[in-house]
């Protein structure tokens, strides 16, 4: 059987070496590209990312690969968001009042300020499911997985949200809509259970 191509985004967000360290392990065939016009040819895509959602928009827009993104979605294929590749496929981000890819209708909130509690979530935390969806096949409930965030996901649709973590509120650490499935958490740093996760993906079929 002939091995799927993944195509992961690149929008100068970062993280990128640690997403190419996890499917090299995995030996998946993929590509690592910035120009639109590649990602035709991708069997399945890599959205990951961190830093400030206004940013990365502004360089999504500039260079047409959020336009890129949405036909990729709109094509039915495979795609998985990664931290704020989790946040900017929802409709609006607090962070800097920034208009998103609109890919799922919700909102990015910032952590409540609460005592005890420390902005940015960072470290490894536990990943609740809330449906068994494929990505989450041979996964125990409540496996931790690696944070480092200030801002979460809120889709306006609970039905969408496929796992929750406790961290000062209970939040969307995963969250889906037909072929889009996006974590919060980084599962390329999250050990075994990341690894397992990622190898969940390349083997779905939304």
């Amino acid at each position: 059987m002939k091995k799927k191509l993944v195509g992961v985004v690149d929008y100068n967000a970062g993280n990128l070496k640690s997403v190419e360290t996890a499917l090299h392990f995995l030996k998946t065939d993929f590509f690592i590209s910035s120009h639109p016009g590649d990602f035709f040819k991708a069997n399945k895509l890599i959205f990951p990312g961190v830093g400030d959602a206004q940013a990365a928009m502004q360089v999504l827009h500039d260079t047409g690969l959020g336009e890129a993104i949405r036909e990729f979605y709109n094509s039915g294929k495979p795609i998985l968001g990664i931290c704020l590749g989790c946040q900017i496929i929802l409709t609006y981000s607090e962070e800097r009042s920034t208009h998103c890819l609109d890919l799922i209708k919700g909102q990015v909130v910032r952590f409540p300020s609460t005592p005890g509690f420390k902005v940015p979530h960072m470290g490894w935390n536990q990943v609740l499911h809330l449906n068994r969806h494929p990505i989450f096949n041979n996964i125990p409930e409540k496996s931790s997985f690696y944070f480092v965030h200030s801002y979460f996901p809120k889709p306006d649709n609970d039905e969408l949200i496929a796992g929750e973590t406790d961290y000062a509120v209970r939040f969307a650490s995963a969250i889906q809509k037909n072929n889009l499935f996006a974590v919060q958490f980084h599962p390329e740093k999250s050990g075994k259970k990341g690894l397992m996760l990622l190898s969940n993906f390349l083997k779905w079929e939304a």
